[in-house]
């Protein structure tokens, strides 16, 4: 029979009452442990049931672990649990652990035998084996639970370590369709545990894609009885807790996404370097190659968490300048950011509400990544006829090293998928033949100043100006603490005048429009004429050296086109080149990735262009690990507790 322990938390509740103290005990959950396995009972359970027989079993301090298995109407035998149970070997939460007892839930069900044990094959243990009735629900699902004597069945959630430092908060559900934040944790000196429920407990349906899958959130996302920090803890410290949930958040929960934490934000979502630029929060850990490479940001927390934890299905992160493209180029994932406009943003902290953008990072299953964007993107349509023209740009035209070689490979094939012809694509040229009379010649000219004047114009009106007035009447005209990069960004826009904000308005506007009639055409049958494709080529940048402070992000680069066009922009992993890392000593390998632009509108092609191309073995799933094909991270190797 199995066994596990027990550890409770409390929390102690003082309430004055005239001049009495009253004291009030509130169960907020235990901690247990099924073998060498840390899990959290929730302080409600889910259901309460009727359980004949539990006096014959193995308790700790009143709980049992057990298995609960739906089977039909008079399906008594012992094959059938057998089945019914093999299919949950699969789930991380589960295990043999929950096999003190099987809890069947069946009209008509007979026992197996009169002493109501059984043994399962591969088990190695007898199972006593209860039927049980409830009231309140119409079926209670499969999967692993704990049964206590007075019949409260829980659902528990499996503990994991962030030990890559990617979350903020660890959150589970709270009452009122809210969250809380999840009052547990494990010994050691590493981040907060995470806990997660088993899949098991949720089914895919047409109206729930998402069912069960496990989503990490950017702390810029107001989630319901939880605070957003924005990067900032003097932000956290001031603002209450979110009443409601963002509108991108409550469509992935609206389709069945379970929500395990908030994320770390590099601060205000601007761009900072690990580490000297992370002052208020230390920065994540990128897992690929010797583990000290900078994760990107500014949506750092999704993107090492989806790179790290195979335990976590979907990230939701943002793209304003390159948010989410460049965590998923650095660390192999599948990463879009989508044509602007898509999905509404109220409840997302702004930088700049004409370039912002709600977008996510996945790393294995590709229905998962289809799923999440036809529940963000509403009404997107999805064409599944592909454009025969590609247009490159940034791309080698000779193999002269690994990563190039790799580029080339994947374009080749490509070219045989789409049956494309790949013509490259001079974007200053194109500009100098076709561009507005009016505008200048030069477009790193036009574009220089568009992009700091939109993020820190915008930016310091919407957030830090009001901001800055609440905290400073609380205290005294103080100023809250601001990490460097945000600081230096706002300070550029306050010597301009607001003048020139609509003026960088009109220059995005102008490069918009000519790019979308020019470069990136839609078709009424491929949806757009033609691809646009770029790579980042092999991101080597240490976290453990010093770069100068932050400065302003002048200019215009390729991957601001679809900052300015509006037009979707997907990553895709194609594989990996090796380098000497200067921290290991030794050869390691990153990450190398294709960036796919479409016109406008085009996501949903994009989408199905992916899952073909990954069908057709042309595209491969990533892994979690040090590499995109898996492996044990190098802090991992040879400790226990991770």
């Amino acid at each position: 029979m199995s066994t596990f322990s027990l550890a409770v938390f409390w929390v102690l509740s003082v309430l004055l009452v005239s001049d009495a103290v009253a004291l009030s005990l509130t169960s907020t959950g235990q901690t247990l442990t099924l073998g060498d396995i840390p899990y959290y009972l929730p302080g409600t359970p889910y259901i309460t049931v009727s359980a004949h027989g539990f006096e014959q079993l193995q308790s700790a301090n009143g709980l049992v672990a057990v298995t609960v298995v739906n089977v039909g109407v008079g399906k008594d035998s012992l094959s059938t649990l057998e089945s019914a149970i093999g299919t949950f070997v699969t789930d991380d939460v589960w295990n043999t652990g929950f096999l003190e007892a099987i809890l069947v839930q069946s009209t008509g069900y007979k026992s197996l035998n009169s002493s109501g044990i059984v043994s399962l094959s591969g088990a190695n243990q007898s199972s006593f084996i209860l039927s049980f009735t409830f009231e309140g629900a119409s079926s209670v699902p499969n999967g692993p639970y704990i049964l206590s004597s007075n019949g409260a069945l829980y659902q528990p959630y499996r503990l994991y370590m962030d030990f890559a430092g990617a979350f903020t908060q660890p959150l589970i559900p709270s009452t009122n369709e809210s969250y809380a934040a999840l009052p547990a944790a494990l010994p050691g000196i590493e981040s907060p545990a995470v806990g997660v429920p088993s899949r098991l407990y949720y089914t895919k349906t047409a109206s729930k894609p998402l069912a069960g899958v496990r989503l990490g959130v950017k702390d810029i996302y107001d989630i319901a009885g939880v605070k957003t920090s924005d990067g900032n803890r003097a932000v956290y410290g001031f603002y209450p807790p979110k009443t409601t949930n963002s509108v991108p958040v409550q469509r992935l929960i609206d389709a069945g996404a379970v929500i395990v934490g908030k994320m770390k934000t590099s601060q205000f979502a601007n761009g900072e370097l690990a580490t000297a630029d992370w002052v208020d929060y230390h920065s994540p850990f990128n897992p690929r190659g010797d583990g000290y490479q900078d994760p990107s940001s500014s949506s750092s927390g999704p993107g090492a968490g989806a790179a790290t934890y195979p335990w976590l299905d979907l990230t939701l992160g943002s793209d304003t300048g390159g948010s989410i493209r460049g965590p998923s180029q650095v660390q192999g994932l599948f990463g879009n950011r989508p044509s602007h406009g898509l999905v509404d943003l109220t409840g997302v902290m702004p930088l700049a509400p004409e370039l912002d953008t709600a977008d996510y990072h996945r790393c294995r299953d590709p229905s998962i990544w289809k799923a999440a964007g036809i529940a963000l993107y509403a009404d997107l349509p999805f064409f599944t006829s592909y454009p025969s023209r590609i247009q490159t740009i940034s791309v080698p035209q000779n193999a002269t090293d690994q990563a190039s070689t790799i580029v080339l490979s994947f374009l080749s094939k490509l070219e045989s998928f789409l049956n494309a012809k790949t013509t490259p694509l001079n974007l200053t040229t194109s500009w100098t033949a076709t561009k507005p009379a009016s505008a200048p010649s030069s477009l790193t000219t036009f574009l220089n100043l568009t992009y700091p004047i939109l993020i820190s114009k915008e930016q310091t009106r919407l957030v830090r100006d009001p901001f800055f007035a609440a905290y400073g009447a609380l205290h005294d005209g103080r100023k809250p603490f601001v990490d460097p990069s945000p600081s230096i960004r706002w300070a550029f826009g306050d010597t301009y005048p607001n003048s020139t904000l609509a003026e960088a308005q009109t220059n995005k506007t102008i490069f918009m429009d000519w790019f979308n009639s020019h470069i990136l055409v839609n078709n009424s049958k491929t949806c757009s004429e033609s691809l646009l494709l770029y790579t980042a080529g092999l991101g080597v940048q240490y976290r453990n050296e010093y770069h100068g402070p932050p400065t302003v992000p002048f200019g215009f680069s390729t991957g601001r086109i679809s900052v300015f066009s509006e037009v979707p922009d997907v990553v895709v992993p194609v594989g990996e080149a090796s380098y000497l890392s200067t921290v290991t000593g030794h050869a390691e390998v990153l990450p190398v990735t294709v960036d796919f632009l479409a016109a406008k509108g085009c996501d949903g092609m994009l989408f199905n262009l992916i899952l073909d191309l990954t069908a057709a073995g042309i595209l491969n799933v990533t892994e979690t690990g040090q590499t995109i094909a898996g492996g044990e991270i190098l802090l991992k190797r040879g400790m226990t507790g991770l």
